[in-house]
């Protein structure tokens, strides 16, 4: 699939079905993610990949944005270690664990699967729910599956601000 059409094809996917995620798929989510351009290559982030019942129960404590889904992953930004820009201070850590979690969220469209970026998550409580994410800023969570037969995207979707609002030539 050429790249725009990928981009333009890809939608939050709000409900999933029942068919699980094969783990050669998965592996390829995972390689998107650490393949991903860090500031120095310092790649000061983690993939948490969360497929057990019982995980993902605990993830839906956190969140209610799980969508019937039985995949979960996390990504997250830990300060320690990440490129600081020297001009002002600028950690780059959130970035560069953003910039991994879109390519994740690109390679899943292209797999054919479905995902929506959750950022509406208890942070609190899903560390401590998960101990081993305790110093890491969590940049998104990333509920997986195949789309419904009816899943569609948002009536939002194809909004967007006006280019010249967006855009400016220099």
């Amino acid at each position: 699939m050429d790249f725009l059409k990928l981009a333009h094809e890809r939608y939050s996917c709000r409900k999933f079905s029942n068919k699980p995620v094969e783990q050669d798929k998965i592996d390829k989510i995972i390689e998107a993610g650490m393949i991903a351009p860090t500031a120095i290559n310092a790649q000061p982030f983690k993939i948490w990949v969360i497929k057990s019942e019982n995980e993902v129960k605990k993830v839906a404590q956190a969140t209610p944005f799980m969508f019937g889904t039985s995949l979960v992953f996390a990504v997250g930004a830990k300060n320690a270690g990440a490129y600081v820009r020297n001009f002002d201070g600028k950690n780059f850590a959130e970035i560069d664990a953003s910039i991994a979690a879109t390519q994740m969220m690109l390679e899943i469209q292209d797999l054919g699967l479905g995902t929506t970026w959750v950022g509406h998550f208890d942070p609190v409580k899903l560390k401590e729910l998960f101990p081993q994410m305790t110093d890491y800023e969590i940049v998104a969570l990333f509920p997986i599956g195949y789309p419904a037969e009816d899943a569609k995207p948002s009536d939002r979707h194809e909004a967007s601000k006006p280019l010249e609002e967006m855009v400016e030539v220099l």
